[in-house]
């Protein structure tokens, strides 16, 4: 059978159902006329539908399962066992339409979540019993809640007027989806034993997925994150990938047949979407921190689907998804630290679902991708963790592949060039994350979890981010709200871009970079762009900024050019700005810049040698202190009355090479 690949595929098929690559290659199925046809053929038994051994032997010892997780979680099960569970109390929940606070709230969810996942695994290390009282607690605990739909994402205020969850009107979101994901997981390791230690347990299950997430998938077909209307971001494989689990496993009643292969054929075509305008390059416009919640989770859902269709799909011929793989290790600048556009932080968590990622990278033959994720493997250590969500932790902890992978280095492109968001990553030597490495973006200010910041530049030392993108403070209900744009990350004026006139970028996707050339060889690479459609209306004719990174020197060179209507200079209020972790000793044109970790020093230059001065910017929010510690600095360069600024960045000659 020859299987088309995505560049076949067209946007719909004869019937108006919109066509992807999933639809394409199921639809060449040699026994089926309809997609809905190779469903009802091939799909497995729902008892067999995921991709998670469920007899006992895998989870006891010598099993496939891995040892050092199952004792880690069932010694942190033990000691939780006599404590309150956490309570996602209703005030809490309303508090999100009060002062904006969706946090206090959502902490309390994951860690019942998370307590229950490592329940599950504690019954699954032990035959005994006694675990399951935790794990039919938890399972109550959620089946009572009223929605599981996180507040900050529900409608009902909007629809209504109240400002707790509708029962009636269940809203889909990614927390209702990780719900019924971990139910569907739970149910499929553990349901017998479950049934028969307490009947009844399962039917209530599948009542409330049918209830809360099955019957409103299907019968609204509005929700925003499907895609209708061409915007597909990463709630679209998020909450698809979670439904077809629940579909897959809680559907087995027989009566149920037909609404499987109807819900599972939804779930094909809003993947379809998402595949669809994920780019050939497999960029992520949210950035680093949101592919593992994007395109990783679509690349989980199409693996998922591949099991239950009896290992049928072509993952490898998904360009778009072959090239994703390599995103997460194309953003690493060094060690723990990360390109972090959008919302994304820069020192992210290292508590990520490796374990997905190599999967994926032995799915497409990505040798780097394989590389990158080895390189957090540490031996006879927990191999995944209940914080991923309870169908990821069993995933990793019976994938023999991943228990049994040896730790690999990084593998540190020379060169990275993502033509869909217009980013640009160079180091010094391919491999090595010492010395310099510059990234710079045009793109424009209308992307997914966007900031304002065409034209911006990160500049690392030894890996370590020095000249930085401050990434994003707690989430509140503001955040993605009308007054987003009030929060001080999300604007140009604290990105590495300039401030025209006393204007910064405006957002839209018509504020966007113009002109954008690329240029590369073994010696340099660099990114030119004009950054002026960014800005409201003001009297420069243009704005030309180029970034460059010379190998020869090991020096980055940011030379911003610009025209006035009378040829005047820049005019008041007009500034070259540089957003710096690390300490700040100003000179006259200069700079010596300490990093945080222990890096190598920069030296900052500018000629003309334009006044400078630094402006201290305090941190209280926890996601920005965790990252850069208690305080960042902005050098702002006065340009008025200039026509260009040249500014040159290398390690300080007199301690290059000191490296943590």
């Amino acid at each position: 059978m020859v299987i088309p690949s995505d560049e076949a595929v067209t946007p719909t098929s004869a019937d108006g159902r919109f066509a992807g690559p999933l639809s394409a290659q199921i639809g060449m199925f040699a026994d089926a006329d309809t997609l809905a046809d190779a469903l009802r053929v091939h799909l497995v038994d729902p008892a067999e539908s995921l991709d998670i051994p469920h007899d006992a032997e895998a989870w006891s010892e010598g099993g496939v399962a891995d040892r050092a997780t199952l004792l880690h979680l069932l010694d942190l099960a033990n000691a939780e066992a006599a404590t309150p569970w956490p309570q996602p109390l209703a005030s809490l929940a309303a508090r999100v339409h009060d002062d904006g606070d969706r946090d206090r709230w959502e902490q309390r969810a994951f860690e019942r979540q998370r307590r229950l996942s490592r329940a599950v695994v504690a019954a699954l290390a032990t035959d005994d019993d006694h675990p399951l009282e935790a794990v039919l607690d938890g399972v109550m605990l959620l089946c009572e809640q009223s929605s599981w739909c996180w507040p900050a994402h529900d409608d009902v205020r909007d629809q209504t007027g109240h400002v707790l969850a509708d029962i009636e009107r269940p809203f889909l979101d990614l927390g209702a989806g990780e719900v019924v994901g971990q139910l569907a997981a739970l149910d499929h390791v553990l349901g017998q034993r479950l049934e028969r230690r307490y009947p009844g347990t399962r039917a209530r299950i599948r009542l409330e997925a049918k209830r809360k997430i099955i019957d409103p998938f299907v019968s609204r077909r509005d929700w925003h994150w499907i895609g209708l209307n061409g915007d597909v971001h990463n709630w679209n494989p998020w909450i698809h990938g979670n439904v077809l689990l629940a579909a897959l496993r809680l559907l087995d009643d027989p009566r149920d047949a037909a609404l499987r292969v109807h819900v599972v054929d939804l779930v094909i075509e809003g993947l379809d979407r998402y595949l669809a305008s994920l780019p050939d390059d497999g960029a992520i416009d949210e950035g680093y921190a949101y592919w593992w919640n994007g395109a990783c989770r679509a690349i989980e859902a199409v693996d998922a689907l591949d099991h239950a269709l009896g290992r049928r799909l072509r993952i490898a011929q998904i360009s778009a998804l072959r090239e994703t793989v390599a995103f997460p290790h194309r953003m690493h600048l060094g060690a723990e630290w990360y390109l972090n556009l959008a919302d994304g932080q820069a020192r992210p968590s290292a508590d990520q679902p490796w374990h997905a990622l190599h999967r994926a990278a032995r799915a497409v033959g990505d040798s780097d991708a394989l590389a990158h994720a080895a390189a957090h493997r540490t031996p006879d250590s927990p191999v995944a963790s209940e914080h991923e969500g309870l169908p990821r932790l069993l995933r990793g902890m019976t994938d023999r592949a991943w228990v049994e992978a040896l730790p690999q280095a990084s593998p540190l492109p020379a060169e990275v060039w993502l033509p869909s968001t217009e980013v640009l990553v160079a180091r010094e030597t391919a491999g090595d994350s010492r010395g310099v490495c510059l990234a710079v973006k045009g793109g424009h200010n209308g992307e997914h979890h966007n900031h304002n910041d065409v034209g911006s530049f990160v500049v690392a030392s030894d890996g370590v981010p020095v000249i930085v993108d401050a990434g994003r403070p707690t989430y509140t209900l503001q955040t993605f709200g009308p007054e987003r744009y009030s929060i001080w990350t999300m604007q140009s004026g604290w990105h590495n871009t300039p401030v025209l006139a006393g204007s910064e970028q405006r957002a839209g996707s018509d504020a966007a970079a113009s002109d954008v050339d690329r240029t590369s060889s073994p010696d340099a690479s660099r990114l030119s762009l004009d950054v002026l459609a960014a800005y409201p209306d003001t009297e420069f004719t243009s704005w030309h900024r180029t970034a460059g990174l010379d190998r020869s020197t090991a020096t980055i060179v940011v030379e911003d050019h610009w025209t006035t209507g009378d040829d005047a200079g820049a005019p008041d209020g007009t500034s070259v700005r540089m957003l710096i972790a690390g300490e700040v000793e100003l000179g006259e044109g200069t700079a010596l810049v300490t990093p945080l970790d222990g890096a190598s020093p920069l030296r900052v230059t500018w000629a003309p040698a334009a006044p400078a001065t630094v402006v201290v910017r305090d941190l209280d929010d926890p996601l920005l202190t965790d990252v850069w510690g208690s305080r960042l600095r902005r050098l702002d360069l006065d340009v008025v009355g200039l026509n260009g600024l040249t500014v040159v960045i290398e390690q300080d000659p007199t301690v290059r090479g000191v490296v943590r």
